[in-house]
């Protein structure tokens, strides 16, 4: 992963958002996109926004996230949502709140169109 110009961001969110993709793609998630919202000053410095097809996958996405975190002593500050009701699993680690998200929940809400203003951070995802 390239971290490399977005210089506002500090070194452990970085390293979070590293350990984040890394679970999610373990777990197959699609459509890795990760938010520098660092220079906005509000809610978090990264949103990292991932898709997976069905409920048992947002599930299985969420647990592997959480269980590769706290390896490095993260805990979520809060969750929101389950695979089963919501269809969006929100976890937030302060600087870095993921957003899990079923394809039409994440089309109908086009987190990315509404923070369009704030530059992506190029990942380097497994498979590219």
């Amino acid at each position: 992963m390239m971290f490399g110009r977005f210089m506002a961001l500090k070194p452990e969110t970085i390293s979070l958002t590293q350990r984040a993709v890394a679970a999610a793609e373990e777990k197959l998630a699609r459509d890795i996109v990760a938010l520098d919202l660092s220079n906005q000053g509000i809610l978090a410095d990264v949103f990292l926004i991932v898709t997976g097809a069905n409920d048992p996958q947002l599930e299985a996405i969420s647990t592997e996230i959480q269980m590769q975190l706290q390896k490095v002593g993260e805990k979520p500050i809060h969750r929101e949502g389950t695979g089963g009701s919501s269809q969006w699993i929100l976890l937030d680690y302060g600087d870095l709140i993921v957003h899990i998200q079923h394809p039409e929940v994440r089309t109908y809400y086009a987190l990315e169109r509404l923070w369009s203003d704030c530059p992506k951070i190029p990942l380097q995802l497994g498979g590219q």
